[in-house]
């Protein structure tokens, strides 16, 4: 019987790995800064602020270098991030306007998936902007009884302003007002820390939603956080005073994860919900800002850290959308979406972090309902086309501006030169694609992707 033994060894250590459990669900941890320009950051070579937090994640992640918000303002990008959709879709077409309650969230579907949900810092999903920007009850604070709250949508736990906030908040726990103090990311992310702490502990998989309101206006830094940038105006100071709270409070979330021994299994994702409003320094000297179609107005810094899938840090010039979040977040953690409304407008990004491809199988679609007939621009790599375009925010063109330009973004990233008369067949085609997609928005609001028309 003994010269069997090895050969009865080597069979139970091949039952053994066969019988592995499968590789834990990861924890998702989405982060979002507010009016952060694609030049709002050291990594990307600002020549006054310092992000060194930011840069450290750059440095070991995967750095998406094109990557795009779905619109050009912050409630419209917040719906896209929710649902892989794009906001005209439900109507959420400009700050405040609401998130339609029949939309399917990422945080619904990771909750039916046995995650942990939990939402901290700016909302502005409920259609409503608050308050003014007051330090006293009510404040910018949630209501239980808000239809469109966080927990409406999906979130267990949820300490959430209902639009931006600053120093001292108020904020809602769960419904409840309740006064802060501090600077205001590191309240969110002290509020964020908690619930992560709490889960790892009970080893359950979380999603954690940090929607920070900064650096948005009206800018008011920590008397610390303005020190490194004394030389400079005081508006300067205050500016990037909030990015710094902003790059600090990544820092301890990554520390915290690390800390906790989840890192290595937690995807976490760094973004901006529109580009800079600070100035060309902000956007990083590309062409146009916050409120417009054009790169400056669009894109931001992404950033996506998951050690275990993304062993070894990378740069992709690839195009990236905030409305890729959500199918790649159902596709990571495996949770499949019950009844999933289509069209979905975002793609599943997991090829791109195996390496396994380099382009998109959509174009990514913009589109300023508000206007008549309203800008509207067509990513198709590594061309963007623009219809109807405006020079700046609400600015109207006049016989400058064509109704229709086509720039190579690859090599003209601040869309200077016009390809359109040279490439008439390119146009036509982008054109009609842009057409296409539009009519499937109207489709879209008209409330036929619903089981049920809105408000039924």
């Amino acid at each position: 019987m003994k010269k069997h033994l090895p050969l009865l060894c080597l069979l139970a250590t091949a039952l053994t790995v066969g019988a592995a459990e499968p590789p834990a669900r990861p924890n998702i941890v989405l982060v979002m800064a507010d009016d952060q320009g694609w030049g709002d950051t050291g990594y990307n070579g600002h020549p006054d602020l310092k992000t060194p937090n930011l840069d450290a994640m750059a440095a070991s992640s995967l750095r998406l270098n094109r990557f795009y918000t779905a619109h050009f303002n912050c409630s419209p990008t917040r719906a896209s991030v929710m649902t892989g959709r794009h906001p005209n879709r439900m109507g959420t077409f400009s700050p405040g306007a609401a998130i339609r309650a029949q939309e399917l969230t990422v945080a619904r579907v990771l909750q039916t998936a046995g995650y942990a949900t939990g939402h901290f810092g700016k909302w502005h999903l409920n259609g409503k902007n608050g308050d003014k920007n007051t330090t006293d009850i009510p404040g910018r604070a949630i209501l239980a009884s808000d239809p469109l709250s966080p927990g409406k949508l999906g979130f267990d736990e949820w300490v959430s302003a209902d639009n931006f906030f600053d120093l001292d908040p108020v904020l809602g726990r769960n419904g409840v007002p309740e006064k802060f103090r501090g600077d205001s990311s590191d309240v969110t992310t002290d509020e964020a820390l908690k619930f992560i702490k709490k889960q790892a502990g009970a080893a359950k998989p979380f999603l954690v939603v940090v929607w920070f309101g900064s650096p948005h206006v009206p800018h008011i830094a920590l008397p610390a956080d303005k020190a490194a940038y004394s030389k400079l105006s005081e508006q300067e100071q205050n500016y990037y005073g909030e990015i710094a709270a902003v790059d600090r409070s990544v820092g301890r979330l990554r520390a915290a994860l690390r800390e906790l021994k989840v890192s290595d299994n937690t995807l976490l994702w760094y973004n901006s919900d529109n580009g800079g409003a600070a100035g060309p320094k902000s956007t990083g000297n590309l062409r146009g800002s916050k409120g417009t179609l054009w790169e400056g107005g669009l894109r931001v810094p992404g950033l996506v850290e998951w050690p275990a899938r993304i062993a070894k840090p990378f740069i992709s010039e690839t195009p990236c959308s905030t409305l890729d979040i959500y199918p790649t977040v159902l596709a990571a953690t495996g949770a499949v979406a019950q009844h999933q409304i289509q069209p979905l407008d975002g793609v599943n990004l997991l090829p791109l972090f195996d390496r396994k491809t380099e382009s998109r199988t959509k174009a990514i679609p913009f589109w300023n309902h508000l206007g008549k007939p309203g800008h509207a621009a067509l990513l198709d790599w590594p061309y963007k086309l623009h219809t109807d375009a405006v020079a700046g925010r609400g600015k109207k063109g006049g016989d400058a501006m064509p109704a229709v330009q086509l720039y190579d973004v690859s090599k003209d990233p601040k869309e200077a030169a016009d390809l359109a008369a040279q490439q008439p067949e390119r146009v036509a085609k982008m054109t009609a694609a842009l057409v296409a997609w539009k009519a499937s928005v109207e489709k879209s609001l008209s409330g036929a992707d619903y089981p049920t028309a809105p408000g039924k």
